[in-house]
């Protein structure tokens, strides 16, 4: 009998699957025949700055992207550089040492 509730609940989720796989299909094969207002039938760097003015004017910005003068910034938010393989593991290796729960007696 649960081997029947499982096969009809496995069912009933892959029928909802293909149903919103099928209605995204569709959304998206319709979406290039849509009709937009004016003033996004521009190009695309226009329409991002318009974009940009309309979403500064409207006070909608998330506070991340306002620096402390409340300005847009501009500049990317996360800048990552890349280490060797060497200095992660000392820097990984100073912060276990300097951990409080670190005991110093050698291990053998």
């Amino acid at each position: 009998m649960l081997h029947l509730a499982y096969i009809l609940a496995f069912t009933i989720i892959a029928v909802l699957a293909v149903t919103n796989l099928v209605r995204s299909l569709i959304t998206l094969s319709t979406e290039p025949q849509r009709i937009y207002p004016q003033n996004y039938k521009q190009s695309p760097s226009t329409h991002n700055s318009a974009f940009r003015n309309q979403a500064n004017d409207s006070g909608k910005l998330h506070p991340e992207l306002l620096d402390n003068q409340g300005r847009r910034i501009d500049e990317p938010l996360l800048v990552m550089r890349s280490i060797s393989v060497e200095d992660a593991r000392q820097k990984l290796d100073a912060l276990y040492n300097a951990s409080p729960n670190q005991n110093n007696e050698p291990k053998e």
